[in-house]
């Protein structure tokens, strides 16, 4: 800075020529003085407070910026998760019309397989009842021996016997049958179909000799059969069961079955006055035959059988009736034999 001759101006110099701006002494001094003032007063008036307040507005302005980054980042976040939300919405609506669709293919294929069981149900139980019509002469039952078929025939008709039996929920077992019903009529032909054969001496002894598997599955089915169920259809099976005590072999094998005594004793209190008289023949068969009576005798003897016999011969029925008391007599006849043998001993 440099003064003037005259005093009335001041040329400062920044380090180039044409860096000098004159400038009025007055306004200098006036320059000087507001500067001066601004150093006094400017403490006073930027106080801490103050400055605080600056730096609040500071920091404020940074989380402003800061959550404006975080609401821009969100929501490009709910844009992306829009996006997944609206091709996932997508997806399931397409999966609902296929689903609805795959549903009411599955409801025709249901009923066009229904429709195709009955028709087969139909035919089974239609050609089964001529079955069993053809298997009451005995020539027939020859001819199907002769022929090499029947045993095919036999393990078939025990697989479907058991099907049947076993496809019963516990609700069916404990109510009675529909007698209307094709695959009623269907099983009840194919034991009677069983039956007749056992009934012929040369079929009885295809049975005894060959047909094992078949004549266990029949004591297997009754037992599981509950009481008062399929009266008829245990008819048949205990018809088949005692046509076949006829032949001495059949007798053995079916009398070796360890489940047979019970079998008989739940059979005579099956509520069904058939199946109670077919279950006191079958027990009659075992009776007359002294060969099975040993591995037998302490079932035989025992005092509950004797009284659900005695219980029988009160019964109304009067072939049911007679079939007790000549029962209960072979009980006694038992009895009374076994007790003569002890007192020889």
């Amino acid at each position: 800075m440099a003064a003037l001759l005259g005093g009335k101006s001041l040329v400062m110099n920044h380090g180039s020529k044409d860096g000098f701006v004159r400038v009025r002494k007055r306004d200098l001094e006036k320059l000087t003085t507001e500067v001066m003032q601004l150093r006094e007063f400017l403490p006073r008036v930027l106080n801490r407070e103050l400055i605080k307040m600056l730096q609040k507005a500071r920091t404020s302005q940074t989380m402003k910026e800061h959550l404006e980054q975080k609401q821009e980042q969100l929501r490009q976040e709910r844009l992306h998760l829009q996006a997944r939300l609206d091709a996932a919405q997508r997806e399931c609506q397409k999966e609902r019309e296929e689903k609805l669709l795959l549903r009411e293919q599955l409801w025709q294929s249901g009923s066009e397989l229904q429709q195709q069981a009955d028709f087969c149900s139909d035919l089974g139980s239609a050609a089964c009842s001529l079955l069993w019509s053809c298997s009451s002469r005995e020539e027939t039952v020859t001819l199907w021996l002769a022929d090499g078929k029947l045993q095919a025939f036999l393990t078939v008709a025990a697989q479907t016997l058991e099907s049947f039996v076993r496809s019963l929920d516990e609700d069916m077992k404990t109510q009675t049958e529909d007698h209307n019903s094709h695959e009623h009529q269907f099983v009840l032909a194919l034991a009677g179909t069983i039956t007749n054969i056992a009934a012929v001496p040369c079929g009885r002894d295809f049975l005894s000799s060959s047909a094992h598997v078949l004549l266990d599955t029949l004591v297997k089915l009754l037992e599981l059969l509950k009481p008062g169920v399929f009266p008829k259809l245990k008819v048949l099976m205990l018809m088949s069961l005692y046509n076949v005590t006829i032949s001495i072999k059949g007798l053995k094998h079916i009398s070796g079955n360890q489940n047979l005594m019970s079998l008989i004793w739940t059979l005579l209190d099956d509520g069904h006055w058939e199946v109670s008289l077919h279950s006191l023949r079958l027990l009659q068969s075992v009776l007359l035959e002294e060969e099975v009576l040993l591995p037998l005798g302490s079932s035989l003897l025992d005092p509950d059988l004797q009284a659900r016999v005695v219980r029988l011969t009160s019964s109304v029925q009067p072939s049911l009736r007679l079939a007790a008391q000549q029962t209960l007599e072979d009980l006694q006849a038992l009895q009374q034999g076994r007790g003569c043998k002890q007192n020889r001993v």
